[in-house]
């Protein structure tokens, strides 16, 4: 039995939740913005406005069946949690641009990374995201959708990913590099 899915979804105050059932959509909006999203059909949400809270069930959980219909019912319930916590809280990733002459730049709606390419990398910035960037090296992606800050994240730091021996690299902030020593000539 899923112990995600058993759980409900406490909804804190200044969150407006709405279920429809017919089209299996839940929308959830906060001080931050509103997210909406489309849930499986094996999986039911229902939204309890007297407790305030938001819970996930299936048909029979004790049922084996080859649909995964328990790992969707936990994975709903992952998702409605981290839209409550977008909306209330939102997420933030950073990133560290290591190696020399090495920048970020934002304009508009597009980031601009030199990462010792002879052509700078110009990046689209997805709807709904803001990109801050500090002193050139330091970028902050912020946003309510928890899968579009990870992968606007991840797909800045595979344009020039860590390398063990100098350290440079784009890396997330709370990344460690496990370094290398490199060849040692005899004397």
């Amino acid at each position: 039995m899923s112990r995600i899915g058993k759980k409900s979804i406490p909804v804190p105050g200044g969150v407006k939740v709405a279920v429809n059932a017919a089209s299996r959509t839940v929308s959830i909006e906060g001080p931050k913005g509103k997210t909406s999203f489309v849930y499986r059909p094996e999986v039911k949400v229902d939204f309890s406005e007297a407790e305030k809270a938001i819970t996930c069930t299936v048909d029979d959980p004790a049922k084996i069946d080859l649909g995964n219909r328990r790992a969707y019912w936990g994975t709903t319930r992952a998702t409605l949690n981290n839209m409550v916590a977008g909306v209330t809280k939102g997420y933030e990733r950073k990133l560290e641009i290591v190696g020399v002459g090495w920048d970020a730049k934002v304009a508009g709606k597009k980031i601009t990374l030199k990462l010792g390419y002879a052509d700078p990398i110009e990046l689209a910035i997805p709807d709904g995201l803001t990109v801050a960037v500090d002193q050139g090296v330091n970028v902050t992606i912020t946003g309510i959708d928890r899968q579009k800050v990870g992968a606007f994240a991840s797909l800045i730091r595979s344009k020039r990913k860590p390398e063990p021996y100098n350290g440079k690299g784009v890396k997330y902030s709370d990344e460690v590099i496990q370094r290398k020593q490199g060849k040692a000539f005899g004397a």
